[in-house]
């Protein structure tokens, strides 16, 4: 496992099988049961906490990490590695990250 890797989860309820990307650090990933993880979904909102995603990126249709929506969850909730984000992509999480905690 890797941080940029989306994944399938089985997500708590109301949430349920979706998307996620990993957003942990690569160290942890051999130490820690839990991740820290963003949902994607297809609601697109077009706001500055969104990173695109699409059928280039290995999904199915048009979608968003949504970076308001960052989650811990245990490991053993990942279901199926989906594809791996660009170095753009990482960089975009990032930007989007910085946006949604207010970090300067």
């Amino acid at each position: 496992m890797h941080r940029g890797e989306i994944w399938w989860a089985n997500l708590p309820k109301p949430i349920g099988r979706r998307p996620i990307v990993l957003l942990s650090r690569d160290e942890s990933y051999s130490v820690r049961n839990a991740v820290i993880v963003a949902v994607i979904t297809s609601t697109i909102r077009n706001i500055p906490v969104e990173v695109n995603l699409g059928i280039k990126d290995g999904l199915p249709k048009k979608c968003v990490i949504n970076l308001d929506t960052i989650i811990t969850i245990r490991k053993e909730l990942l279901i199926e590695k989906i594809a791996d984000l660009t170095t753009e992509k990482i960089n975009e999480v990032d930007e989007s990250i910085k946006f949604a905690l207010d970090l300067k």
